[in-house]
C-alpha cells in the first residue's frame, strides 16, 4: 500500500474539489465581433453586425469607382470579410441593379438584403416593391424600410405605405419592416409604434449630421435625446440600425471613426450599423473599428 502523509492528503484532496468545482463555472463568452449575426429585435431577421451600405451621397461614391466590376469587387471583398448585410434604396439611383449584380451566384440564404423605398403619393406600394426587386435581381427583400420619414405626423401619412408593405409580406416579397427616420419630431414618434420591426436611426458621437428639431439642421444634432429614443425603440423589442457612423463623410480622423463605433455600441446600444465604402481598406477599418469598440 503506498502511504500518505496528511499533507499530501490535503494535497489531493484541494485537487480534486478545485477540478470538480471548475466544471460549474460558467465559460467565458465568445469575443464579439463585426461580422457576428443578430437578430434585430421582434423581427426575428439575423443580420452581421456591420452592413454594407451603398448610399454615400446618395450613392454617387459606389457609382464613381469606375463602373460594374470595381464594385463587384468592392462587394465580394466584403462578403468574404464577413459582411452578409447589404442595404440601398429607392434613391439612390442604379444601385439596386448593381447590387443585384455584385451579389450575382451568392447563395441567396448567406446575406442579407435591404432596401427603402420612397413614400410618394400616386404610386402602388407592391407595384413598387416588385419593381425594385426585378432590379435587384431578388425574389424577396429581407428587410423594407420606409424612407426618410421626417416629419411627426409620418406614421399617420405613410398608412397606405404601411399596408403595402404588409401585402408585401404576406405574398412573401418582404420579410420584416420599418422606418428610417431624420429629424426629433419623427424619432419621438419611433419608440412607441407598433408597427415598426426595425428602426433606422443616425447615431455618432459629435451629433453630425444627426437629428435636431429642425430636420434640415445643418448644425449638430442632439446626441442625448437620439440616444435616448434608441434604447426607448430597444426596449420596446425594435431592432435599431445605425447610419451616419463617419459623419456623413465628415469624420477624416480614424480616431474619430472608432470613437462613433464605441459611441453607437456601447452608450446607445444599437445592434448594428450600416457603413459606405469605396474601397477594400475602409471595409477593413470598419471591421477593425467595430472589433474594437465590441472587444
Amino acid at each position: 500500500m503506498a502511504h500518505y502523509s496528511r499533507r499530501d492528503f490535503l494535497k489531493t484532496g484541494l485537487a480534486a474539489a478545485a477540478l470538480a468545482g471548475a466544471g460549474s463555472l460558467p465559460l467565458r463568452a465568445a469575443r464579439e465581433t463585426a461580422t457576428d449575426w443578430v437578430t434585430l429585435g421582434k423581427s426575428g431577421i439575423k443580420v452581421t453586425r456591420l452592413a454594407f451600405g451603398t448610399g454615400t451621397a446618395n450613392g454617387r461614391v459606389q457609382r464613381s469607382l469606375g463602373g460594374q466590376e470595381p464594385f463587384n469587387r468592392l462587394v465580394r471583398h466584403a462578403y468574404d470579410s464577413g459582411i452578409r448585410f447589404f442595404e440601398t434604396a429607392e434613391s439612390y439611383p442604379e444601385m439596386h441593379k448593381m447590387l443585384g449584380l455584385a451579389l450575382k451566384g451568392i447563395p441567396r440564404d448567406s446575406y442579407r438584403l435591404m432596401s427603402k423605398v420612397t413614400t410618394s403619393d400616386g404610386v402602388d406600394p407592391m407595384q413598387k416593391i416588385d419593381e425594385l426587386r426585378k432590379l435587384a435581381n431578388t425574389d424577396y427583400f429581407d428587410i423594407m424600410l420606409l424612407h426618410w420619414q421626417h416629419a411627426s405626423t409620418w406614421p399617420a401619412d405613410s398608412a397606405r405605405w404601411q399596408d403595402g408593405i404588409l401585402e408585401a409580406q404576406h405574398k412573401q416579397a418582404v420579410i420584416a419592416h420599418g422606418a428610417s427616420v431624420h429629424g426629433l419630431p419623427a424619432l419621438r414618434q419611433v419608440p412607441a409604434n407598433q408597427w415598426l420591426q426595425v428602426a433606422m436611426i443616425r447615431m455618432n458621437h459629435k451629433g453630425v449630421a444627426m437629428d435636431a428639431e429642425d430636420y434640415m439642421t445643418s448644425g449638430l444634432g442632439n446626441v442625448n435625446e437620439v440616444t435616448t429614443r434608441v434604447k426607448e425603440a430597444r426596449q420596446s423589442g425594435m431592432g435599431v440600425i445605425s447610419m451616419k457612423l463617419i459623419g456623413q463623410g465628415n469624420f477624416t480622423d480614424r480616431e474619430d471613426r472608432k470613437a462613433a463605433m464605441r459611441y453607437a455600441f456601447r452608450n446607445a446600444g444599437v445592434d448594428c450599423v450600416t457603413v459606405g465604402y469605396k474601397s477594400n481598406e475602409e471595409i477593413d477599418e470598419a471591421i477593425e473599428n467595430l472589433n474594437l469598440a465590441l472587444a
